[in-house]
């Protein structure tokens, strides 16, 4: 299954917009080689050949009163009388679809179109009940659920959580999963069950006033509705339909959308992947019409959550599910953070941003969620039996990651997730005059219509020396993209064929090799990783440490934050590899007497994403100066100001810099003069690590 495809799917995209400038590549035309991506891709595959179709079905064979062959549903939230059984079915389905044109092997089409019959046997015995009295009679033909109608004229009522458990939610997954089938698959019997749904979902919303919906979309879960607006406006994309268009904008979230539109940010508290996949929906609507509103909706938002908050693993910050306050990184961690769930649908929305902007931010977020939180996401062991993802991937001191998660949302999306690591690789302009290539990961893209392959070879981001090469097959003029990671500090060189290309390769954009390329050509870059602490913006002495795109955890059974003292070991050059040094094992470092691994490196042991930083004097080098290292009002430490002006060439740039901090602190009443002249002293005659 790696490095070679079997016959490619016949794929049914959704049309691209005419507002887009970049677009996508099927995930037919690219093809993974072996990576750690490919590792956690096929334990998912495996589960999804070994786990029966049967047993997503029974919660929707019982309710439209067919023979579950014997099947049990799966557990979790899929139970006989779960308020939210049936959403798992569509991840699965969905999952199955992306697997299928991933792979091309035929496993994955026979179980979804085992399950795309059966679901629309499913549609149409319950279209047989309308008009009858039997509690299973939905109120007209099209509707599919795994239970009643009941819940969504309750939601109308206004019924709380857990009376009724977001119906919309799971509405949404079905449709996805049809959608899926139809696009990646080809299955015209899946479009004609969604198109079903979707008229059914009209006659359900359409004639509510704008009072009502507002209100259910503001109760909390049970009004929750995921990405409803995006498979409407899709399925307008499919048919031009207007009721699917009107049925989409029904979905609006005015408190928040209006807010987002006038950039204010009102997040505090807020149920996050209750609204996340709504601005994606919003994005969507305006692809459909023009709409500016949409866009900017769209926009603000991502800019209010990204790196506002956002971990060092690119996981949403907040108290369990719910977004904390803006900027406020360190006072929400605790034990249930970061649910799985919203860096799934943030990955989503940052790509979809992209395509509107070919803006570098959006993929470099990307970049540090997918090698952060999601390929952390997944156990590193198979099961038949169980998908082994993670719910919350917590960054308490002392956490431990838990998997399992066979029935529950976020272990729905990290099937999807990883059955699609070649969704984002490459991408193309519009016009195709473009190659945009997003992240460094093993793989080969085919490019039929520029008549082009593109084969990248790497061991990112297993490799520290951050080399990739990609090697041409073809003959096209062409614009090469390449992404300069946001990490990038010690240099992004290329290579053309042998020869340095004089790029102006700064950290978070894109450098351009515009050539007529041939059979051949090989690009070689290089972005050598650099260890680097990242603050927390409202305490700065809580900090996390990455190396490149890796977040790393210090290994501990600890339960308090541990401390670490660096200042006393820097260089002059601020090398920090000097301070947390390497220990022989691969990208395993030490400092202090910790160990600090790769949060990927899958344990069920404790680790610790977040440390506390402990620096009580101001020391350079072996010298103590006995002054106290105080914060400003910005949490800053004097040392952490006089850091932050480096790397220094040689001592005297050191000097220039105390220099100037000290006679800041001292205008400020943080220094005495003596204190003052003690540090500059100090710092002349200090001796430091070469």
């Amino acid at each position: 299954m790696e490095g070679h495809r079997l016959p490619t799917p016949t794929p049914t995209p959704t049309p691209t917009p005419s507002s887009w400038i970049v677009k996508p590549f099927d995930h037919t035309r690219v093809t993974l080689a072996p990576s750690l991506f490919t590792e956690n891709r096929d334990r998912v595959l495996n589960f999804l050949r070994a786990y029966p179709a049967d047993r997503m079905l029974a919660v929707f064979r019982t309710n439209a009163g067919l023979d579950t062959h014997g099947a049990q549903p799966p557990g979790g939230w899929e139970t006989a009388d779960g308020n939210l059984r049936g959403h798992y079915a569509g991840h699965y389905l969905s999952a199955l679809c992306l697997a299928y044109a991933g792979t091309g092997e035929q496993v994955y089409k026979d179980k979804a179109d085992h399950m795309v019959g059966a679901l629309g046997e499913c549609q149409d015995a319950l279209a047989a009940l309308v008009g009858t009295d039997d509690p299973a009679a939905p109120s007209r033909a099209g509707y599919l659920a795994a239970y009643p109608e009941t819940q969504f004229a309750l939601l109308e009522q206004y019924a709380t959580y857990p009376r009724i458990w977001a119906p919309w939610y799971t509405c949404h997954m079905i449709m996805r999963g049809l959608l899926d089938a139809y696009q990646h698959t080809g299955s015209e019997r899946a479009f004609r069950i969604v198109q079903g749904m979707g008229d059914w979902a009209y006659s359900r919303l359409g004639h509510l006033p704008r009072t009502q919906l507002d209100r259910m979309w503001k109760i909390y879960i049970a009004g929750e509705y995921n990405a409803m607006p995006v498979v409407m406006a899709d399925l307008y994309a499919h048919t031009g339909d207007e009721k699917y268009l009107t049925t989409a904008k029904c979905f609006d979230n005015t408190y928040l959308f209006e807010a987002a539109v006038a950039d204010r940010d009102t997040l505090d508290g807020e149920h996050a992947n209750q609204h996340i996949p709504q601005y994606q929906g919003y994005l969507e609507i305006y692809e459909q019409t023009g709409e500016q509103q949409y866009f900017t909706a769209a926009g603000n938002f991502w800019d209010m959550v990204v790196p506002h908050r956002t971990y060092v693993d690119g996981g949403m910050a907040g108290s369990g599910e719910m977004f904390g306050a803006r900027d406020v990184i360190a006072a929400t961690i605790q034990r249930d953070n970061a649910e799985t769930c919203c860096v799934y649908n943030m990955l989503k929305l940052s790509r979809s941003l992209f395509f509107h902007t070919a803006d570098p931010k959006y993929m470099q977020y990307y970049e540090r969620s997918l090698y952060g939180q999601i390929l952390s996401s997944r156990r590193n062991t198979s099961s038949d039996t169980d998908p082994l993802l993670t719910y919350f991937v917590p960054v308490n001191p002392g956490a431990r990651r838990s998997y399992g998660n066979l029935g529950t949302c976020c272990g729905g999306t990290g099937l999807e997730t990883h059955a699609k690591f070649q969704d984002s690789v490459y991408f193309s302009s519009t016009d195709g005059s473009t190659l945009y290539v997003n992240l460094y990961l093993a793989s080969t893209l085919d490019w039929p219509e520029r008549g082009l392959t593109v084969t990248q070879s790497t061991d990112y981001p297993t490799d520290p020396a951050g080399t990739s090469t990609l090697t041409i097959t073809g003959n096209a003029q062409l614009d090469l993209r390449l992404r300069v990671p946001y990490w990038a500090e010690r240099g992004f060189t290329v290579r053309l064929n042998g020869v340095p290309q004089p790029v102006a390769a700064a950290p978070g954009t894109y450098v351009s090799l515009n050539r007529r390329w041939r059979t051949g050509d090989r690009v070689e870059i290089a972005a050598p990783f650099t260890l680097r602490i990242e603050r927390a913006p409202d305490d700065p002495a809580t900090q996390a440490v990455a190396y490149g795109p890796l977040p790393l955890v210090i290994r501990s059974p600890a339960t308090e934050y541990q401390n670490l003292t660096l200042y006393r070991d820097y260089p002059l050059s601020r090398d920090l590899s000097r301070v947390i040094r390497p220990t022989g094992e691969p990208m395993t470092f030490t400092a202090d007497g910790l160990t600090l691994a790769p949060f990927h490196i899958n344990t069920t042991a404790s680790y610790h994403m977040y440390f506390k930083r402990a620096e009580p004097a101001i020391v350079f080098g072996a010298t103590d100066t006995g002054v106290e290292n105080r914060t400003n009002s910005a949490g800053l430490t004097f040392l952490d100001e006089v850091w932050d002006r480096g790397p220094f060439r040689n001592r005297g740039g050191l000097v220039r810099a105390v220099t100037d901090v000290a006679d800041e602190r001292t205008a400020a009443g943080d220094l005495t003069q003596t204190q003052r002249r003690v540090l500059i002293e100090a710092a002349a005659r200090a001796q430091f690590p070469s």
